[in-house]
């Protein structure tokens, strides 16, 4: 045991000397691997930081700590809206939003919109209905500023809503948009006009009626109703599947980074190999054994990505830091409703240690192989042609 730990220390310094003492070649393959290394981090990191984000606004803003549905509505289905609604058990631990559908006309234009009705008095989501309890308007309304944007409208604005009652005769009119708020969470911007819940049960005639009820964190009475139950995470599955995806589509370019970062190791292995071969006849003369000498330069080969896992994160550190206390600016901040997925104007990667490791395992544990793969000839070479140094 004492000679293989000797054996195991010896060779360990002989393949740091042999490393060092290839100067530029060394540094090449060490600069080229820490750098698909810190790409790998870098892509992995701002994707997990995506889908935290994405995942804290969605809770924050529209799904709360989980949602009852109607048992009569269908989150994929538009054409439940009209009958997907009733009345609901008031627990000051859910907030009724009642769905209805309508048509606003901004400067002569008709725009279909989702009527959104909520308690003014919630504490449960980030919507801003502060806004609608102080105003003293007729019918006070709240927009999204893409909404906004897209019907042309601003705070103070009146425009004409037509709306079906219960009994599906058409009614008409004016709303005042009280509030304009700035969201990440496209679900509750796009085509939606949000109004007190008590003024749409007026305007179409279903009091005490409700679409969804969204739970805060005190709720505990999940099965105490015949409502059907979304938990947290069944509502944001479609978030976490999508980032999954773009991981996977980005998946190529550190493939294809860590491919031109092996075969340099490899080629500096292939040439180990071919250049020393009278080095590797007097490493067995002196007593190697021909798998000591196999372990020796796959060692080497190793200790390339070694290193290069301890260079990237000197010099990769600082500049995460960075990133995840300012984040990278998005150049538009429409891709978030084109995608259809909360999108901040500022991303902020997010390495863990988890990342870290299981990436500089990856990484060597890749290394190993190729390193091993061109210095199997070694156990086939006849120590005595090595030391003459003929080609194998």
């Amino acid at each position: 045991m004492k000679k293989l730990m000797l054996n195991t220390v010896l060779s360990f310094r002989l393949a740091t000397k042999n490393i060092l003492s290839a100067g530029l070649r060394t540094w090449l393959n060490i600069g080229v691997l820490s750098f698909a290394f810190v790409m790998i981090l870098f892509f992995n990191g701002l994707m997990d930081g995506w889908e935290k984000q994405a995942m804290h606004d969605s809770t924050d803003w529209e799904y709360g700590n989980g949602q009852f549905l109607h048992p009569d509505y269908d989150l994929e289905d538009p054409f439940t809206i009209r009958d997907g609604h009733g009345v609901f058990e008031k627990d000051e631990n859910l907030t009724p939003i009642l769905l209805h559908q309508g048509n606003i006309y901004p400067q002569g234009r008709m725009l279909p919109v989702l009527i959104k009705g909520i308690d003014i008095d919630q504490k449960t989501l980030s919507l801003p209905t502060d806004l609608l309890q102080n105003s003293t308007a007729e019918i006070p309304a709240m927009l999204g500023s893409y909404m906004a944007k897209t019907a042309n409208l601003k705070v103070g604005d009146q425009v004409l809503l037509r709306w079906k009652d219960k009994n599906g005769a058409f009614d008409a009119r004016n709303i005042t948009v009280v509030g304009v708020f700035d969201t990440n969470v496209p679900s509750v911007d796009i085509g939606q006009i949000w109004i007190p819940i008590e003024t749409l049960w007026d305007m179409t005639g279903s009091t005490d009626h409700a679409t969804i009820l969204v739970a805060n964190e005190q709720y505990q009475g999940e099965n105490n109703t015949s409502w059907i139950h979304k938990s947290k995470e069944e509502l944001l599955s479609d978030i976490t599947a999508l980032i999954e995806t773009k991981k996977g589509g980005g998946a190529f370019m550190y493939v294809f980074l860590m491919t031109i970062a092996l075969i340099a190791i490899f080629d500096s292995q292939v040439f180990s190999v071919f250049k020393r071969q009278k080095e590797i006849g007097t490493y067995i003369a002196l007593g190697f054994t021909k798998k000591r000498v196999t372990f020796l330069f796959t060692l080497e080969g190793t200790m390339y990505a070694v290193l290069a896992t301890i260079v990237g994160g000197i010099y990769s550190f600082p500049l995460f830091r960075y990133l995840e206390s300012n984040g990278i600016p998005i150049p538009s901040s429409e891709m978030s409703y084109e995608m259809g997925i909360a999108i901040s104007e500022r991303m902020y990667p997010d390495i863990s240690n988890e990342l870290f490791f299981s990436s500089m395992l990856t990484v060597i544990l890749l290394s190993v192989v190729v390193s091993y793969l061109p210095v199997r000839k070694i156990s086939h070479m006849n120590p005595v042609d090595a030391l003459k140094g003929k080609k194998l």
